[in-house]
């Protein structure tokens, strides 16, 4: 089997028509021999910003001296960041041996297992072969019936920001959403939640009282940013003065103050993580695509803001960033996303929009999100590819600021026509 062969492998089944659950997901891992058994995880769920959160504890646990897996989707540039050790995506040749190890025990199962199943019994097959001292496991959708949940209780579940997202599969209100990201705690684990939503904070506080869960709901009273610039962030949280973060995006100290809390519960269960380890952590955490600086003169910004969460946080650090800026916007927004929210939310910042299809069958295509931008008083053009798209908004903008957003799923082709062209 040759890599492509694999990626073919792993992409051909898709999610859709298969009734949500576990069952599938500890079939394939009962046959493989429960590798999830031999691991230890921070097990991580949320709207958003779980993603910031995992590459954060995951960086400071490496600075701590343990060899860390870590677990995240989606991929900005290639399909093996998905599974990393120690900051290092799985290697091609080990993804295809784990394939070739996974395929036939899946294909001799009745119901199928899905592509995101698939994926979770090659991260945790990779994990215990590779004898990682815990995992940073970052949820794939909501929590309760997500594959990653099979695991045994964590050394801590984490639940990051909440807002109205996946509706369709989780529920109409942020109660609903709450309970199915609840979903993560696990009797007698220890909880960390990112808290300031009332209606969800009730449910994630009697979820963990009828499971007996310590809870510790991060104190933001505690957090201050001291300085940003497009250099990076300084803040202090909680007695720890000085801390650096070179993400730009105004939300990442909350993020960080999110990591830190959990982080220090893990060091409470017996995990030496000492101050400094946490310091170095995050002064040297990598996560790209998220509120990425991609050129500095004119400003070129890349952030996968994909919902209205999200979106609204993104804008609130163009405006800090960037003072009185007019963006051109670079835009690609699922179909199954709140995109007139979305969009609402930019206008006011907007010279004007290019519009562009990511690559997922889900993605709204760019003619028809172009016109969505026009009715709402926007204006926009489509563009047949990304590359085209960077062309454009570069050129449109004339020496002013671009900024791409609206899905992670095509913040890999934004990238990847700057790395070219370097």
């Amino acid at each position: 089997m040759t890599y492509e062969q694999a990626l073919d492998y792993i992409h051909a089944i898709h999610w859709q028509g298969h009734k949500p659950g576990l069952d599938r997901t500890q079939t394939l891992l009962e046959a493989l021999g429960r590798p999830q058994d031999k691991l230890r995880f921070v097990h991580i769920a949320g709207t958003n910003g779980k993603g910031s959160t995992a590459a954060m504890m995951d960086s400071c646990l490496r600075q701590a001296g343990y060899k860390t897996g870590l677990f995240t989707s989606p991929f900005i540039n290639r399909f093996n960041e998905r599974i990393q050790i120690d900051g290092q995506p799985i290697p091609d040749q080990d993804l295809v041996r784990l394939v070739e190890r996974v395929q036939p025990v899946a294909q001799a199962m009745t119901d199928l297992p899905t592509e995101f199943e698939l994926i979770t019994a090659l991260g945790m097959l990779y994990f215990a072969q590779q004898h990682c001292d815990i995992v940073v496991l970052e949820v794939g959708l909501g929590g309760a019936l997500d594959s990653t949940n099979v695991i045994a209780a964590p050394e801590c579940a984490v639940i990051t920001a909440l807002g109205m997202d996946h509706v369709k599969e989780l529920g109409p209100t942020l109660a609903d959403i709450a309970a199915a990201k609840a979903g993560i705690i696990k009797p007698g684990c220890p909880v960390v939640s990112y808290g300031g939503e009332p209606e969800a904070d009730k449910v994630i506080a009697d979820v963990a009282r009828a499971r007996h869960a310590p809870l510790s709901v991060v104190d933001f009273g505690r957090l201050h940013r001291t300085s940003a610039s497009l250099d990076g962030l300084v803040f202090d949280f909680d007695g720890m003065e000085g801390l650096t973060l070179p993400l730009l995006a105004s939300y990442q100290p909350r993020n960080a103050a999110v990591a830190i809390t959990a982080l220090r519960v893990l060091r409470n269960r017996g995990w030496d993580i000492p101050d400094e380890a946490i310091r170095q952590g995050l002064a040297q955490v990598s996560w790209p695509g998220r509120f990425e600086l991609l050129r500095r003169d004119p400003p070129f910004l890349l952030d996968g803001s994909h919902n209205a969460h999200g979106m609204r946080a993104t804008v609130a650090s163009l405006r800090e960033r960037f003072p009185g800026e007019k963006f051109v916007f670079l835009i690609s927004i699922m179909a199954d996303k709140d995109s007139d929210d979305m969009l609402k939310l930019l206008l006011p910042l907007a010279k004007c929009f290019v519009t562009v299809t990511a690559p997922s069958p889900r993605a709204i295509p760019a003619a028809d999100l172009a016109a969505q931008i026009t009715a709402l008083g926007g204006v926009a053009e489509a563009a047949d590819t990304i590359p085209a798209g960077v062309h454009r908004a570069d050129a449109l903008a004339d020496g002013g600021p671009v900024a791409a957003l609206g899905t992670l799923y095509f913040s890999g082709p934004v990238r990847l026509t700057f790395l070219e062209e370097k």
